[in-house]
């Protein structure tokens, strides 16, 4: 798989994850889904990502 896939699937699952912990466990988890988005909306603005970064030092391909 490629950086790019991978930043999509962590994202995605983070968003999922403070959805649900913060229904169920407290709301304050909403602010980190508001985090993911706004690095999202950073991400598509900049092309840069601090994930993107870390999986490619881990030596994940890019597309």
């Amino acid at each position: 798989m490629t950086v790019e896939r991978y930043l999509r699937l962590i994202a995605g699952f983070f968003v999922m994850l403070s959805l649900v912990l913060g229904i169920w466990v407290n709301p304050n988890w909403f602010w980190f889904t508001g985090f993911v988005g706004l690095n999202l909306f950073q991400s598509g603005i900049t092309n840069w990502c601090p994930a993107m970064t870390i999986l490619k030092k881990l030596g994940v391909r890019s597309q």
